[in-house]
């Protein structure tokens, strides 16, 4: 059996014991970017950060942190990270407070707001979601992880070469073909739960329909009556009714002048010729009665005229 090498390009060899197959996962501490506006450098710790090379594809953090347990405490664990995606973080936290001390300044300041009362909408309906159970994310293979410790004594002895491999810690999701029958149940749930879940997305449509055709009658103008029977009362035209004639109030300007506001009235528009559907059979069966008429009158006038010119010698 051929001796494998401890370390390998400045990584670290660690052997891992499947029960029918083996792996190997390359190791070294990781090392931050030069650049000084890099945002990997507040996620990703220097001296307690393990970046980890050609990871399983079906790895889960709880296995990783299973794996690494005899070495310390594993704070984190980030799979294929990006430093794009990396959130902002501030650098201290004196700026915070200055900033928190502000605002409760100008909260005093301000004078406060009358609090508006509170009309009590009906709640909407809940929807009943799917069965989603926890499932394995599969990721690319050769794929990479970095493991933050909690101190960095933790990194050393996770660096250090094993003697023998390790063995892959068992975990209560499925893996391999048990993964796959488990998708393949969970994207078929029983009709009872189907059904529910359709009952109550159907409930929640039709709640958001009747919630959107109410503001837009108010929008329009319409009367709107609540379930008690009593109707909005808002300030409307000249006359004090809304466009949907509902009640009203006044405006200012017809209760002290008693004038209509000068609105100009829009011309009515003229009907179109062929708008209806009889009136274009009525036009084309005009045209082609037309056509007829004059083939008619000039059948005839060709007619005198070959007999206008008839040759006769005797």
């Amino acid at each position: 059996m051929p001796v494998l090498p401890k370390r390998l390009s400045g990584f670290t060899v660690i052997p891992i014991a499947y029960p029918s197959s083996s792996h190997f996962i390359y190791a070294r501490a990781h090392t931050p970017p030069k650049s000084k506006t890099s945002k990997s450098k507040n996620v990703l710790p220097e001296g307690r950060t393990l970046f980890l090379v050609n990871v399983p594809p079906d790895a889960t953090e709880r296995e990783l942190t299973l794996l690494f347990k005899d070495c310390g405490t594993v704070e984190r664990v980030l799979f294929d990270f990006n430093s794009a995606d990396a959130p902002e973080e501030h650098e201290s936290d004196s700026d915070e407070e200055v900033v928190e001390a502000a605002e409760e300044s100008d909260t005093e300041a301000r004078p406060r707001k009358k609090r508006k009362l509170q009309t009590s909408e009906p709640a909407p309906p809940k929807m009943m979601p799917l069965p989603s159970p926890s499932l394995r994310t599969l990721r690319k293979t050769g794929s990479c992880a970095h493991l933050i410790f909690l101190d960095s004594s933790s990194l050393a002895k996770a660096l250090s070469p094993p003697t023998s491999p390790k063995p892959w810690p068992s975990s209560e999701e499925p893996r391999g073909l048990s993964h796959y029958m488990a998708n393949y149940d969970n994207e078929r749930p029983p009709l009872d739960t189907i059904k529910a879940h359709a009952d109550s997305f159907m409930e929640c449509f039709e709640f958001n329909l009747s919630k959107s055709k109410q503001e837009a009658k108010y929008r329009k103008g319409e009367a709107v009556v609540d379930e008690d029977g009593f109707t909005l009362v808002t300030r409307g035209g000249a006359y004090g009714q809304t466009l949907g004639g509902g009640v009203g109030v006044a405006s200012k300007k017809f209760m002290l002048t008693g004038k209509i506001g000068g609105r100009k009235k829009k011309d009515k528009k003229k009907e179109k010729d062929a708008f209806y559907a009889f009136q274009k059979a009525e036009k084309q069966r005009k045209v082609i009665l037309d056509m007829k008429k004059n083939f008619e009158t000039d059948k005839q006038r060709i007619e005198k005229l070959k007999e206008s010119r008839r040759f006769k010698p005797y």
